[in-house]
């Protein structure tokens, strides 16, 4: 039925760091998720090749460490060029089982350079097409230390069967500016994606919900002490620092009403599955659509630049 979304929630742990083992994990959970008839898969904030945890446990502020550089070099070298075809088996399972997929990476961006990094959010749709990747628009408090500002170029929603689907990345959840953006062009099933935490998820999952009046899908990844590889540089140090639980979950899902239909789950591993209906949309705008009957264009209005940011352009 047109109306009904069956989608998957991957609440996983990367392997911290190795994108190729990373992609591998990934690959299976959408597989799983495919063999389950999902029609969406959504994995976490960063998950590919994972978030940078040791910038809070190797005094990452500190100027010209070189721990820093070092492990930020191994980010580097693990994170996703898109360009390259890095995501072309990603596509390929999207298009053969006709399941679309929201995937956090760490982004090695071609077009600023290709050193620079940017925390992006993948939309690969059931065709295997890349529709969007909406690079970060500002990363939070010590994330500045290795992740670059995005622009608005992401800042894109989707069909998908009868719902409108857009997203963000963690705390930018929080700006009301994107999620208006996001609400004037339709969207009705809010994708927000996070490194980890139900501190991040319990409150601002069903706060948009209840703003928007939309379905909201909050996916977290998992950290533990021990998901850390043997081979990650200064791992001896990082460990010393580390609690035993870096990320506990706590993905979720509230619907239109703002009620929860998947309370945070916490410290388990693996896909939560939930069905969306449509029509709980339209039941909950009858009394108020934020960018349709309870909104005054005539006294705001949001302009929003979705130009690809880039240093140099070239006229040969």
């Amino acid at each position: 039925m047109e109306n009904l979304l069956k989608l998957a929630m991957a609440q996983i742990a990367p392997v911290w760091l190795d994108k190729k083992a990373t992609l591998q994990k990934i690959e299976s959970y959408i597989l799983e998720a495919a063999a389950q008839e999902s029609e969406l898969v959504v994995f976490g904030e960063a998950l590919l090749p994972g978030y940078p945890f040791w910038l809070a446990l190797t005094n990452g502020a500190a100027w010209d460490l070189k721990v820093n550089k070092e492990i930020h070099a191994h980010y580097a070298r693990n994170a996703i060029q898109i360009e390259e075809g890095e995501l072309d088996g990603i596509c390929k399972l999207a298009k053969e089982y006709h399941i679309s997929i929201y995937l956090g990476i760490i982004e090695r961006a071609a077009d600023r350079g290709g050193h620079s990094l940017y925390c992006s959010l993948v939309y690969i749709d059931g065709n295997g097409k890349i529709c969007s990747v909406h690079r970060k628009l500002q990363p939070t408090y010590d994330e500045r230390l290795t992740w670059a500002a995005g622009d608005g170029h992401g800042l894109q929603v989707h069909r998908l069967k009868q719902f409108t689907v857009g997203g963000l990345n963690c705390w930018e959840n929080w700006m009301p500016l994107p999620r208006a953006a996001l609400y004037g062009q339709g969207e009705n099933l809010h994708i927000a994606v996070w490194p980890g935490s139900e501190h991040n998820t319990k409150d601002i999952t069903r706060f948009i919900a209840r703003e928007s009046r939309s379905y909201v899908v909050s996916v977290s990844s998992l950290m533990k002490k021990e998901d850390f590889p043997k081979n990650t540089p200064y791992l001896e140090m990082i460990l010393a620092e580390a609690p035993d639980v870096l990320a506990n979950g706590g993905s979720c899902i509230a619907g239109p009403d703002g009620e929860w239909l998947i309370a945070p789950v916490l410290h388990e591993e693996g896909l939560i599955y939930c069905t969306l209906d449509f029509d709980r949309v339209y039941g909950e705008r009858q009394n108020f659509d934020v960018a349709g009957h309870y909104s005054r264009p005539d006294v705001t209005q949001l302009t929003v630049n979705r130009a690809r940011q880039t240093t140099v352009g070239f006229k040969d």
